[in-house]
């Protein structure tokens, strides 16, 4: 959680959320460098505007979430939060919260967190929201509400279905700052690489996602998050439908054509 200063180094009509596109992978990039890219209302309408806008567009197969400044994001704006100290208004920002980390969840495509300095609170939530991530070896983690009286409600239901219940419980009781290793330990994250080789592997990554099926990755991230809710059976049961389905689809026939032939598959992305 960020109780830093306002932002004020931004250009007018500079956007919260910058958008930069190569090679089928959007990156998007919280740009509120002086506030540690706190969430405030305004930032978490521009990413949840541009997660939708994505949505729809094929030209984008993989999409990254980054900080701006040095952070990847403080959590929530504090100061905003004490500004209207009412229960509709923290009901607004807390329920607009969950629908923007719901919308990265929901989005049919792959999202990977790019983490250098800190994520904190809500801004871990984001991380663990995120399909992937890679974070620089110096990058930190906290859910650390519970110093300043307020447990990390929200950013808990992120973590602790990212890692195992004593992880989970562990950073949420002592709101202590993790490293990026014990991060990985705990499933937080992914990959951990020096922090002059995050963009090349963070890049690389999402390159090599980039170049599998629109179709598939869609099925497969669907899948991935509506099984681990059901029962082992209804799994089961489910996942086999979607496999049938996925064998149906003219991507599947090429995909399996081209490996018996010895060639790269030419997705249709259907």
């Amino acid at each position: 959680m960020s109780s830093a200063p306002e932002d004020t180094s931004l250009r007018p009509n500079e956007p919260l959320v910058l958008r930069d596109d190569a090679d089928g992978v959007a990156v998007l990039t919280l740009n509120r460098p002086k506030a540690r890219n706190a969430l405030s209302t305004g930032m978490m309408a521009a990413l949840h505007e541009r997660l939708e806008e994505l949505g729809d567009d094929e030209t984008a197969k993989v999409v990254v979430i980054q900080g701006a400044g040095p952070a990847f994001c403080a959590g929530h704006d504090l100061r905003e939060l004490r500004s209207r100290p009412e229960r509709q208004a923290y009901e607004t920002i807390f329920r607009q919260c969950s629908r923007m980390m719901m919308a990265i969840t929901r989005l049919p495509k792959p999202v990977i967190a790019k983490v250098h300095g800190i994520a904190t609170a809500a801004g871990c939530q984001l991380v663990a929201t995120c399909d992937l991530a890679v974070a620089a070896e110096t990058a930190r983690f906290a859910t650390p509400g519970v110093n300043i009286g307020l447990f990390c409600s929200t950013p808990m239901v992120a973590l602790s279905r990212a890692v195992g219940r004593k992880p989970a419980m562990e950073m949420l009781l002592t709101g202590d700052m993790i490293p990026a290793a014990q991060a990985r330990d705990f499933g937080l994250v992914n990959r951990v690489v020096a922090e002059a080789e995050l963009d090349a592997a963070t890049g690389a990554l999402a390159r090599q996602i980039a170049e599998k099926s629109p179709l598939t990755l869609r099925l497969g991230k669907e899948a991935f998050y509506r099984q681990a809710e059901l029962s082992l059976q209804d799994a089961y049961a489910y996942a086999s439908e979607v496999m049938t389905r996925n064998m149906l689809a003219r991507d599947a026939g090429e995909g399996v054509d081209a490996f018996l032939e010895k060639r790269p598959p030419v997705w249709q992305g259907c």
